[in-house]
């Protein structure tokens, strides 16, 4: 009997843990709605935001069926006769299918590259401004382009561009027409883009640098690190968890477009059809030039599926390399 009273003692012990162990999940339970109710205009605040998201962004997923649909407007989405994967197999069975996905990519890779490089160098730059109401003023002079809509731009790149009035042929003396020579227009598109989205990234990039523990230059300094050297292995290693969040989400972006860019600024030009056309470009000329809702709504699920994917992949390859800058 009196070896049983240990046994005893273990099952009573296991019993009183599982007990707690049930007890501080009721708690949590109970602590989680408490909180709700504690903080409800925090979440009342949120409401509004959380329904527009819903309204807006989750509620026309239904319509994606239109991509496997006939569709007509006189039957509507549900009425439409069933098309299965015919939608898709027309789109990759074109010529367009490889120029807009080619496009699309490629702009998109080096438009992260660039942005990225040209995002940094510019924050450290301000960063090494001491003056302050300078720096303000730069930092509002480089903003200024990402807040122009893409309309206004297309404008200014032809104040640039027409081949009658244009800066550079008046400057230069040449006699180009821009808009019907599709040769150019890559390096354009890399130029505008640049041009226009730098200034956002760079803030970004600046809050961050300045967020860096000072200590750290100091310990550089009365070490003898040279400014390069300081800049090299202080700030960039401090830019690293920023780099790799925007990046991941570029990538997440990396099969959309802007479509005013390659749609507004070379004017829907026919001659640069083959520089120009995107996924965004071609589902909204498919929609409303050609009036072809099924192929335009295959081509727009189609992207989806492929931003979806690779945000997944490039996130699993952070995981491994760098779990703690993963996002999630």
């Amino acid at each position: 009997m009196a070896g049983e009273a240990p046994a005893a003692c273990i099952f009573c012990q296991k019993g009183e843990t599982m007990t707690a162990e049930a007890k501080l999940k009721k708690t949590k339970k109970h602590g989680s709605w408490k909180n709700v109710f504690r903080h409800w205009e925090l979440y009342a605040m949120m409401l509004p935001g959380m329904i527009y998201l819903i309204v807006n962004n989750y509620i026309p997923m239904a319509g994606l069926v239109v991509a496997f649909k006939k569709y007509n407007y006189k039957d509507g989405i549900w009425g439409s006769d069933w098309a299965g994967l015919s939608n898709f197999k027309y789109l990759f069975s074109t010529r367009d299918a490889a120029l807009m996905i080619r496009n699309t990519l490629g702009y998109n890779f080096v438009f992260i590259v660039t942005g990225t490089v040209f995002a940094i160098v510019v924050a450290i730059i301000l960063n090494e401004i001491r003056a302050k109401v300078p720096k303000k003023i730069y930092q509002v002079f480089i903003l200024i382009p990402y807040l122009i809509s893409m309309v206004v731009v297309s404008y200014i790149v032809f104040a640039f561009l027409s081949t009658d009035s244009g800066f550079i042929n008046k400057t230069f003396g040449s006699h180009i027409n821009w808009y019907m020579t599709a040769k150019y227009w890559p390096v354009i598109f890399v130029i505008v883009n640049l041009w226009k989205s730098f200034g956002y990234n760079s803030i970004i990039y600046y809050a961050t640098v300045i967020g860096i523990d000072s200590s750290l230059y100091e310990a550089a300094v009365v070490d003898g690190a040279s400014r390069w050297q300081r800049i090299w292995h202080v700030t960039l290693p401090g830019l690293k968890p920023t780099i790799i969040t925007l990046t991941l989400l570029a990538v997440g972006r990396v099969f959309y477009s802007d479509f005013g860019l390659f749609y507004q600024v070379p004017q829907n030009s026919g001659l640069l059809y083959d520089v120009a056309t995107t996924i965004d470009v071609y589902v909204y000329k498919g929609l409303m030039l050609l009036n072809d809702v099924g192929r335009s709504a295959a081509a727009g699920f189609f992207q989806s599926i492929c931003g979806f994917i690779l945000v997944l992949t490039a996130n699993l390859v952070v995981n491994k390399v760098d779990k703690d800058n993963a996002l999630f």
